[in-house]
């Protein structure tokens, strides 16, 4: 039972690394990435729905994010869900796409923008200390271990809280230097 307790919190472990990637690839750091767009979402006849499943994004010149709406009715909505998703950049509409120059970041964003990788590595790590918790909770609850097994099962939960705990320390420092360097 103990290996199925520890499964679990691997698998569980792994959805808070691969979440804590999608939120430090929306991260600004100057340069154009497709993933800052991920959580825009647009109302397409009525329905919210994620900008890349109706328009193609591709990146121009390193600092240019270019938006082709795969039904060019809709974009104005893509416009205008653009200036609501508070990205920080101004899209420009010239009728049959949508440009959103990233601009070079100054000193004092960049410092803001680190904090806010410090952030949400802190989330994650939060997250991987729960899914820590309820697997210790899990193995103190499980009768059929004896107290050997039953500190076996806790000192690899450990060992593995520790590990991703490293991953999303590594993961943190990179991001954070890839924005303060640029």
């Amino acid at each position: 039972m103990a290996y199925a307790i520890i499964d679990s919190s691997t698998q569980k472990m792994d959805k808070v690394i691969e979440h804590f990637q999608n939120e430090l690839n929306q991260i600004r750091t100057g340069m154009a990435n497709a993933n800052m767009l991920n959580k825009v979402e647009v109302d397409y006849y009525g329905s919210p729905t994620p900008l890349n499943q109706i328009a193609g994004i591709s990146v121009s010149e390193g600092r240019t994010l270019v938006i082709k709406p795969y039904d060019p009715s809709s974009l104005k909505d893509i416009e205008r869900a653009c200036n609501e998703a508070d990205l920080g950049i101004a899209p420009q509409n010239d009728g049959a796409v949508i440009r959103l120059n990233v601009p070079q970041l100054t000193g004092e964003v960049r410092q803001e923008m680190a904090k806010k990788v410090g952030k949400v590595e802190e989330e994650a790590k939060i997250q991987i200390r729960s899914v820590r918790r309820d697997a210790m909770t899990a193995v103190k609850k499980d009768k059929s271990l004896d107290e050997d097994m039953e500190k076996d099962a806790e000192g690899e939960i450990q060992k593995l809280t520790d590990r991703y705990g490293e991953k999303i320390e590594t993961m943190a420092k990179a991001k954070e230097k890839e924005v303060l360097n640029k």
